[in-house]
């Protein structure tokens, strides 16, 4: 699975030169984010990290995450208007995680209130990695599915073009060529576009609801700007915001600043340290409101790592999608080994086989964004603390995906040059509208290629772990 430039790779001057190249390439195309220091503050920023060679993918594997992009889209649909599978398969969860029974109770509310909303927009991300298996031969294994507040799709539309020229300068032309275009800001924005046309009200707006700490703020503009070209009105509010100014009409339309807001697109809200009471105030508010929500609580909790692990139950995706014995089986082959901690003799015996042999696990919380989950030593310090707990019920148990290693640079600001060993995950974007009953759009909108040293076990671009990258395929 090598990339065809191992011969540069220790040629200290030649990769001395293509890195600046490269850091001035993504400054020249807007792959940004602005300063730890002045998170809040557009008058400085930096690049945001990438790698300084694009990474090779198998391109059966590639080809297959796209293939089965539309049937997750169908999936996670469903789940989110199936209250009892939801309410079965979250039952343990929410005795012990107060964030996910918090979600859970205002989804409870808001069914029995009566839904406002009848347009449903989806903007998920599958996240893979290639298993390299006992034989050697590379596999498609998903790490999750995340339903909420997916980032990197602008960024990402951004790095073809800065790798492009790294590969032109390292002399390598024809390589550059094959780089694979990719925007997923312009399939984001599409989904959003025909959502905000279906609520059917031209002077409403579109929401941004947005972090208190914004570094991250030029890979949402490229989706707003997007909208703005299509003449969408974008405007940015946080949950502090709704809570102070938003309000309901007698029909449920919501309201801010005096504007009519047609849908709501969640860029936060996905981990309990977004929430005060009033955030919580504020999110039941929206979630009542009839403007498209993206995503509407539902959807946010059909991403949760438990109804990952329930999927994985024989016959839970046929009763999901019944009539879809192809998706099913598409699906089911990207899924690694899941296993309950719910309590009783089957989560008995997964907790000790997890203490027994830790390297061979990953143990998963109920958490977005990069940094929660255990491994190894950890993994079995924390097991062996909750096994005869309630407390381990929030957690799930996956196989450790084991990606073969490859080398290449990882470019950050103020950091030095050197060669790291580095494995990637790939991430596919999905954009999904319905209508009532009907399935609107349902479409894959672009992919999403991080890499991250192999000494990095946890965490994303945001989380400062893992850095942006673009697919080279072998």
């Amino acid at each position: 699975m090598a990339a065809p430039w191992e011969d540069v790779l220790r040629d200290g001057p030649a990769i001395r030169e293509a890195a600046a190249v490269a850091v001035d390439a993504a400054l020249l195309q807007g792959v940004l984010m602005r300063t730890e220091g002045q998170p809040n503050d557009s008058d400085v920023v930096n690049f945001a990290p990438f790698t300084l060679l694009p990474s090779a993918v198998p391109s059966a594997l590639f080809e297959q995450a796209y293939a089965v992009q539309q049937d997750f889209n169908m999936l996670v649909d469903a789940i989110s208007q199936n209250k009892e599978f939801l309410e079965h398969t979250l039952a343990s969860t929410i005795k012990v995680d107060d964030f996910t029974a918090r979600l859970f109770r205002i989804h409870t509310q808001v069914l029995e209130e009566g839904l406002a909303q009848s347009v449903f927009l989806g903007i998920n991300r599958s996240d893979y990695m290639f298993d390299s298996g006992v034989d050697g031969t590379p596999a498609l294994k998903q790490i999750e599915i995340n339903t909420i507040a997916a980032s990197f799709g602008g960024l990402t539309s951004r790095t073809v073009a800065v790798h492009g020229q790294v590969l032109k300068v390292l002399g390598k032309p024809q390589e550059a060529s094959r780089l694979l275009p990719n925007n997923p800001s312009r399939g984001l924005a599409l989904g959003i576009a025909k959502a905000w046309e279906l609520y059917g009200s031209p002077s409403a707006v579109v929401m941004f609801l947005v972090e208190e700490v914004q570094r991250n703020i030029f890979d949402q503009r490229c989706v707003e700007n997007e909208l703005w070209n299509r003449n969408i009105p974008v405007i940015r509010r946080r949950f502090r915001d709704v809570f102070e100014k938003g309000s309901l009409d007698e029909a449920r339309r919501l309201y801010m600043d005096g504007k009519e807001v047609a849908v709501v697109y969640y860029r936060e809200g996905y981990v309990p340290s977004n929430y005060s009471e009033q955030n919580w105030e504020a999110r039941l508010l929206l979630e009542r409101s009839r403007a498209v929500k993206c995503p509407d609580i539902a959807t946010q909790l059909a991403g949760t790592k438990k109804v990952q692990q329930e999927l994985s139950r024989p016959g839970t995706l046929e009763r999901l999608l019944p009539g879809h014995a192809e998706a099913v089986t598409r699906i089911r082959a990207t899924f690694a080994g899941l296993y309950s901690l719910d309590m009783g003799a089957e989560g008995d015996k997964v907790a000790a086989m997890a203490i027994a042999d830790p390297d061979r696990f990953v143990l998963k919380p109920q958490r977005e964004g990069g940094g929660n989950n255990l491994y190894g030593e950890e993994l079995r310090q924390v097991l062996e603390k909750i096994r005869d707990s309630p407390q381990r019920t929030s957690y799930i148990l996956m196989d450790k995906i084991k990606p073969r290693p490859a080398l290449n640079y990882l470019l950050r600001a103020h950091s030095p040059l050197q060669v790291s060993e580095c494995v990637s995950e790939l991430g596919i974007f999905g954009v999904y509208v319905r209508q009532g009953s009907e399935l609107v759009l349902n479409e894959a909108a672009g992919h999403l290629l991080r890499t991250k040293a192999v000494e990095h076990a946890d965490g994303g671009v945001a989380a400062g772990v893992a850095v942006l990258d673009t697919p080279f395929l072998v």
